[in-house]
C-alpha cells in the first residue's frame, strides 16, 4: 500500500516505515502529525484518486529530527578579466519523518 501526499508544498510517494526528508516543519521532535492532503492511495491494485484529495485518507508520521540539513549548495560568481570572484555556501534546514500509516 502506497499513497501520493502533499507535504509542505511538494509531492511524496509514501509507504508505511518509509523515512524521508521534508521542508522544515513545524513540529518537535518524537513529535506525532497527520497530513491530509493525500491525492492517490493504492491498496493493492484499488486506486483511488482525489479531485484534488481524497475524502477521508490520512496519512499519519513521526518526527525523527527537526534539525536536519541537506547537502550544501555551492554558488559561484565571476565576471571575467575584472578579478571579480565570489562563493557563497547555503545548507537547506530539513525535517527528517517517519511514516507510520496511510489510512
Amino acid at each position: 500500500m502506497y499513497a501520493i501526499v502533499d507535504i509542505a508544498g511538494q509531492q511524496f510517494k509514501v509507504e508505511a516505515g518509509n523515512e524521508i526528508f521534508v521542508q522544515r516543519l513545524a513540529a518537535a521532535k518524537d513529535a506525532s502529525v497527520e497530513f491530509d492532503k493525500v491525492l492517490l492511495v493504492d491498496n493493492e491494485g484499488a486506486v483511488k484518486v482525489g479531485a484534488p484529495y481524497v475524502e477521508g485518507a490520512v496519512v499519519k508520521a513521526t518526527v525523527l529530527d527537526d534539525q536536519a540539513k541537506a547537502d550544501k549548495v555551492l554558488v559561484f560568481k565571476k565576471i571575467r578579466r575584472k578579478g571579480f570572484q565570489k562563493l557563497n555556501g547555503h545548507r537547506q534546514k530539513l525535517t527528517k519523518i517517519r511514516i507510520d500509516a496511510i489510512a
